[in-house]
């Protein structure tokens, strides 16, 4: 891959997911960090002060981040217009704020790769897992369109929670998936959450997670989708059902999948289609990508989050325990991590392969 330099700033930089960003990009070899911008509380503290004991990350604050001063991400979203050749987003605001905020950056010729929902259905934007649909990124020309931009699009990773079992039901959909039902156990990282800020997660189990069932119903039916004209149109099928839960888990969710076939395969075709598929990251050694994308482990007792979830540096997708069913033709169960593949990590390969494909130019 040809030697390639982008300047970046990280809009949210001091939630969760922006501090995973933050320490993703320390030492990135196509990506350099000149920004952070966070809300107007934390604007004009340095990040190491604005952060303060909401750092959740296992190492500490990059040396590049301590003392950079912290920008309004609404009011000094101009002041970037020269500085950078795109952002990435992960904002903690209401759905109609981050919309309005995203495509006010797009509109400054900024592109946006953002790990927020609030555009995954916008018809143009495309909502990509860089591994499975790739040829979404497409329909930017149409948004830029729309938009009345030259340079400035938004292009959104889907849901944490579809990392788990979309990567490994992709593979499988040349058997004909009719129909899958999938139950997820979600850690609470993915709520922005540790245990020491979320103490009635221990020795518990919440069996809600507002608006994430929706979401891991449909985003799979846009991602497996196609453009039409202007627009991204969703697969009408699989038909997919989900329930979320919330575990006393660090990182990492684990999903219980049953899946349906027109075709149904024999156990060897399916670890097979796993062992072999790979997607443009791989095919293009993008910085971050996972050599082997998705690992199936044959102990009865595997993929663990603990034990599994750091599988090529986070970013691949692990399976087991794949059996014939009663009801569905086969079940397994899938894991991956979900501040990484599922989150930051998902959006700086998205960055990647957008920079590899020649948007940011």
């Amino acid at each position: 891959m040809q030697n390639l330099h982008y300047r970046v700033a990280v809009v949210g930089a001091t939630g969760m997911v922006g501090q995973r960003f933050v320490t993703l990009l320390e030492g990135h070899p196509w990506f350099t960090p000149v920004a952070l911008l966070a809300s107007a509380r934390s604007a004009g503290k340095t990040y190491e002060e604005a952060v303060g004991h909401k750092w959740a990350m296992t190492r500490p604050i990059p040396a590049y981040a301590k003392e950079m001063v912290v920008l309004d991400a609404t009011a000094d979203a101009k002041s970037l217009v020269g500085k950078v050749d795109f952002v990435f987003c992960a904002v903690d605001m209401k759905k109609e704020e981050i919309r309005a905020l995203e495509e006010t950056y797009a509109k400054l010729e900024i592109p946006v790769v953002s790990n927020n929902s609030a555009h995954r259905f916008t018809p143009d934007v495309p909502m990509i897992i860089p591994e499975v649909n790739p040829e979404h990124l497409g329909i930017i020309p149409a948004q830029r369109k729309r938009l009345g931009t030259k340079r400035g699009f938004i292009a959104v990773k889907s849901n944490c929670s579809l990392q788990s079992y979309v990567p490994l039901l992709h593979p499988l959909k040349k058997f004909g998936i009719e129909s899958c039902a999938v139950c997820t156990y979600q850690a609470i990282s993915g709520a922005g959450k540790t245990f020491e800020t979320m103490p009635e997660i221990v020795d518990n189990v919440i069996p809600y997670i507002g608006g994430e069932e929706e979401k891991s119903e449909q985003e799979p039916l846009k991602i497996w989708g196609g453009i039409e004209g202007d627009a991204i149109v969703p697969a009408a099928g699989p038909v997919i059902t989900a329930q979320c839960l919330r575990v006393p888990v660090s990182d990492g969710h684990t999903a219980a999948v049953f899946v349906k076939f027109a075709n149904k395969p024999t156990k060897e075709e399916i670890f097979k289609a796993w062992a072999d598929f790979e997607g443009e990251p791989q095919k293009l050694a993008l910085p971050s990508a996972p050599k082997q994308f998705l690992h199936y482990f044959e102990e009865d007792n595997r993929p663990q989050p603990k034990l599994d979830r750091m599988l090529e540096n986070g970013m691949a997708v692990s399976a087991g325990r794949l059996r014939e069913d009663a009801l569905f033709d086969y079940r397994f169960v899938g894991l991956s991590h979900n501040t990484l593949r599922g989150a930051a990590g998902g959006a700086v390969l998205l960055a990647e392969l957008l920079a590899a494909k020649g948007y940011f130019d």
